[in-house]
């Protein structure tokens, strides 16, 4: 069986979306409050469309990480639960960059600007239903909500109007420049300075 290699031009990008990732969740860090906007699903989402189900999974498994040694983090959640909040963290984004990029390969035979889409809402989706999930069982006392409604309320408000909206909208915009470009001269690169 032939081993598949990773190309230089993908570990470049995906270095590149790390990069725009860590900037994206150090401007949410400036957000005081213990639930934040989470911009880094933009890249997350643009990777697993350019680049399959495990660049999307370690962007998101990375922007974990990140999420994870936030002060809001390490004040509202680690106390609480250490264990928890560490699964959740790195699990949230993980599985929403893995879904998205499974299903953009799924749909993108029949439409890519449909299976770009469709990947653009998983990651919140995921994301932000993941963390519910977590936040209801481990959470909700620190948290300082009562009902699970409450906690879907507060989440799913602008939070996660402001996540789906800016993903929906900047992650295909993206997608179908790079496609453009690339079927102009064959070249992934120029996606840098698209950016």
């Amino acid at each position: 069986m032939k081993k598949r290699r990773i190309s230089n031009k993908t570990i470049a990008i995906t270095g590149l979306l790390l990069a725009i990732e860590i900037i994206f969740q150090c401007i949410s860090m400036l957000i005081p409050g213990g639930v934040n906007f989470n911009l880094s699903l933009i890249p997350i989402t643009i990777g697993a469309i350019l680049y399959g189900p495990f660049v999307g999974g370690f962007l998101g498994f990375m922007a974990g990480v990140i999420i994870l040694v936030s002060p809001n983090t390490v004040d509202v959640f680690l106390s609480v639960s250490p264990i928890a909040t560490v699964f959740c963290c790195l699990v949230k984004t993980c599985i929403a960059g893995l879904v998205a990029g499974f299903i953009f390969n799924l749909i993108k035979k029949k439409n890519d600007v449909i299976a770009a889409i469709v990947a653009s809402i998983i990651v919140p989706l995921f994301n932000t239903f993941i963390f519910t999930f977590f936040a209801y069982f481990w959470f909700k006392d620190a948290l300082h909500f009562t009902s699970y409604s409450e906690i879907l309320y507060a989440v799913i408000g602008l939070n996660f109007v402001i996540e789906l909206v800016t993903t929906i909208i900047v992650a295909p915009t993206l997608y179908k420049m790079v496609l453009t470009r690339k079927g102009n001269n064959g070249n992934y690169w120029l996606f840098l300075k698209i950016i």
